[in-house]
């Protein structure tokens, strides 16, 4: 019920954007094609009143600036109903005013420009509810449910509940938290936990919800299912983060309560003072539209439209453009390791062979057997071995042992490659890697390899940082962002070590999405403004408590993004301390903006209280502050192109495509220098 719930309230939001989306275009065209009748169609005809008027335009305005401001009048009475004083109200008072001045295209350029900024906010309102549904689809529909009798039924997954027993096979993601009974397997557990390694699961241990199975065959025991399951709690927290956020409120806002009644009873002193009541309406009416504060509405939107293009030339999509002003005052960042501050992917980083074995045939012996495996693991190994040029041989009789390692005989000798308590623990003599220079260093991973009972040595694998994070780190502790802090569900000893890399500040390793959460509601506590980095599910409830959450969007996952407000399609960490700077400038411009359309306001009421100005004139007054207001916002289009070379990803070559060369040719060179180290035998 809770998963229909949500998905009609979606598709109901969706529709009413639609429709709102419609009407503006129509609306708009309307508009557009008044000025072109302006000048195409010369039949002005005199009104009521003497006027000359185009019925050609007027008609067309009309119509556009009825579709345009109709929903804005409704919101504004609404508001007025239950006795709330918004921009929204101000808006409207101007554009009756307008309306009733004959000017139909001002009013429907004002209504125009109001409901886009609408739009747009309300358009991003929507993330947090589409990450829930992007949560449900990773839980499998169906179940396969294991009788008393033995017999296999499916189910649906929702129909699960504590004491079943379920069969999960290879490649299946598990459907309900649980205990494995029978069988063993290597699990994906990063959407939950963070790890960057599958974790090797057996009989007794807990597996999650949402998480994928990859090896073999388990039968689990159910003790938590659809809500009270991890993956449920997640998509909770989710929803009672984005509760908690307060929108920072339009400046204009905050003073619209008094603004509209001081000016409306500043144009009825005038009007009544005046003793010539057509003069003293004419001025009253200048006054309501000099005091119209398009420029001032405009200050924001168009300044955000403006950084919005920009932001997106440089890879990054801004989805809620309120957090684009939390960006200058942040004072905290919290990146989530894998995949943010490293590759996401494991590679061989280490070979130490024992003394007589050549690196390259203890490489060639581990690759030619894991080629058949599908664990994370194996793939390092293969590729580094392609990558070194070593050609792979055909082991035969392959065998898995599930969380342990893997075996086959290779020219007619027994090779296994994996865990050395495994090895030991089928009698093969592994003492000879006792001596302190065999030891495994920390923070790494390990497999070991053995030829005919006799031990060869061990390769070492990392998630390796990303290139560009530390510069990227260095770069926002020089901008004032000085508290850096990494939060990881890996070991310690792997957190630390890449903690110690970035610089960062501080580092919590072998937390939950639950823990993440707290930790950034602690900082929040005690007055940090936070920015959250992370791409997984496990991230994605520490996103949305945030006061910023930036989702890495080339490698995250859907709901990460859909939690967050921003997403780095690159997956470029530069674009961190760029986003910020961006964000400063943005808020000048905003005050530039502000300043003048207060100034404006000013200047024009004065002048029309002493009748020095008339409504015609006061009317191409306001068109001018507009178009001054969005030439100046304009500006931040091409901001911070001074600081891009000709790699950049707004100028048409990708910088992931350049970094996945770099990366490339790092690792072929590395693997050389291992290979190439110690003498071949021939």
């Amino acid at each position: 019920m809770a998963h229909f719930d949500i998905k009609s309230s979606v598709e109901q939001e969706t529709k009413r954007g639609d429709a709102l989306f419609y009407a503006t275009l129509m609306g708009g065209m309307l508009i557009i094609a008044s000025f072109v009748a302006e000048y195409v169609f010369d039949s002005r005809i005199r009104d009521a009143y003497g006027n000359l008027v185009n019925p050609h335009v007027d008609v067309l305005a009309l119509v556009g600036a009825c579709l345009l401001s109709i929903p804005l009048l409704w919101h504004a009475v609404t508001h007025l109903i239950r006795g709330e004083m918004h921009m929204d109200e101000l808006v409207a008072l101007a554009i009756a005013a307008a309306i009733a001045l004959g000017e139909y295209q001002e009013a429907g350029v004002i209504a125009f420009f109001m409901i886009i900024s609408n739009l747009i906010e309300t358009r991003t309102a929507l993330g947090a509810r589409a990450s829930i549904e992007g949560l449900l689809r990773l839980t499998p529909p169906k179940a396969h449910l294991i009788n008393a009798d033995g017999t296999e039924v499916e189910i649906e997954s929702k129909k699960l509940r504590a004491g079943m027993i379920i069969r999960v096979r290879p490649g299946d993601n598990i459907p309900a938290d649980g205990e494995i009974i029978r069988g063993e397997s290597s699990i994906n557990q990063a959407n939950i936990t963070g790890e960057s390694l599958p974790a090797d699961k057996n009989v007794g241990e807990e597996v999650f919800g949402g998480t994928s199975n990859l090896t073999g065959a388990i039968d689990i025991r159910v003790t938590k299912a659809g809500e009270d399951a991890t993956l449920g709690r997640v998509r909770h927290l989710i929803l009672e983060a984005e509760r908690t956020r307060i929108p920072l409120m339009r400046l204009i806002d905050r003073y619209a309560g008094w603004y509209t009644p001081t000016i409306v009873m500043l144009a009825g002193i005038v009007w009544y003072f005046t003793a010539d009541k057509m003069v003293a309406m004419e001025k009253a009416i200048t006054m309501l539209i000099v005091a119209c504060p398009c420029a001032l509405v405009l200050a924001t939107p168009t300044a955000m439209v403006a950084a919005l293009s920009c932001a997106s030339r440089f890879g990054i999509l801004i989805k809620n453009v309120i957090q684009l002003e939390y960006a200058r005052n942040l004072t905290a960042v919290v990146f989530d390791k894998t995949g943010t501050l490293t590759t996401g992917e494991l590679s061989v980083t280490q070979l130490r062979p024992v003394d007589g074995v050549d690196g390259a045939a203890m490489l060639h012996a581990a690759a030619s057997i894991e080629q058949f495996s599908k664990h994370p693991a194996a793939r390092a190994v293969v590729n580094i071995a392609r990558d070194a040029n070593i050609e792979l041989g055909h082991g035969d009789g392959f065998k898995e042992a599930m969380g342990q390692g893997v075996s086959a005989k290779l020219d007619g000798t027994d090779v296994l490659v994996g865990r050395r308590s495994w090895m030991e623990s089928i009698g093969i003599d592994m003492s000879s890697l006792d001596d302190p220079k065999y030891a495994e260093p920390e923070g790494v991973s390990v497999l070991y390899v053995t030829r005919g009972g006799q031990p060869m040595g061990w390769i070492g694998m990392e998630d390796k940082t990303r290139g560009d994070a530390r510069a990227a780190i260095d770069e926002l502790r020089s901008l004032g962002v000085k508290h850096l802090s990494m939060v990881t569900g890996d070991k310690w000893s792997v957190a630390r070590r890449v903690a110690a890399e970035m610089g960062c500040t501080e580092v919590q390793a072998e937390v939950l999405p639950e823990e993440k959460l707290t930790l950034v509601d602690d900082l929040k506590k005690r007055g940090h403004r936070v920015m959250v980095v992370g791409d997984g599910v496990n991230d994605a409830p520490a996103l949305a408590a945030g006061d910023m959450g930036v989702a890495m969007g080339a490698a995250g996952s859907d709901v990460a993004i859909n939690s967050a407000s921003v997403a780095l399609l690159n997956s470029d960490l530069s674009r961190l301390p760029f986003l910020v700077r961006l964000s400063r400038a943005t808020t000048k411009v905003i005050w530039q903006n502000l300043i003048f359309g207060v100034a404006f306001i000013v200047v024009t009421q004065t002048m029309a209280i002493w009748g020095e100005l008339k409504p015609i004139m006061a009317a191409m007054l306001h068109t001018v502050a507009t178009a001054f207001v969005i030439f100046n916002s304009a500006r931040l289009v091409r901001f911070g192109e001074e600081r891009v070379d000709e790699h950049t990803y707004f100028e048409g070559e990708s910088p992931d495509i350049d970094d996945a060369h770099t990366h490339h040719d790092h690792d072929h060179a590395h693997a050389d220098t291992i290979t190439m180290g110690q003498p071949s035998p021939a």
